[in-house]
């Protein structure tokens, strides 16, 4: 069984990005899952038993910004990636500021 979770932590503050809206899609653009970023800044299981290939994740940048009164200079995130064979967890972090963002496969 395939999973898949994310953390996402606002670099700008220093702090967990609480209320991220998240969406999974499959390659052909199929929506697989949505949730929000906890308290924490994390999506503990956002997928599970998902078939091997290519997925995205959106990360909703824009509105989470827009909350905190900060304009935002990407709108949204999108982070592409492969979970090949079947089976095993997939964390995809995601650390962002107003103007900059990087990711890494987690563990």
């Amino acid at each position: 069984m395939s999973t898949v979770s994310t953390h996402v932590l606002d670099a700008a503050t220093g702090k967990p990005a609480t209320g991220v809206s998240v969406t999974l899609f499959a390659a052909s653009g199929v929506e697989l899952a949505r949730a929000r970023t906890d308290g924490d800044g994390r999506v503990a299981q956002l997928a599970t038993d998902l078939e091997p290939g290519i997925h995205r994740l959106r990360f909703d940048t824009a509105e989470y910004f827009a909350g905190l009164g900060i304009p935002a200079f990407y709108p949204e995130v999108v982070v592409a990636f492969d979970l090949g064979v079947r089976g095993g967890h997939h964390h995809i972090p995601l650390l962002l500021s107003p103007f900059a963002y990087s990711t890494y496969r987690g563990s």
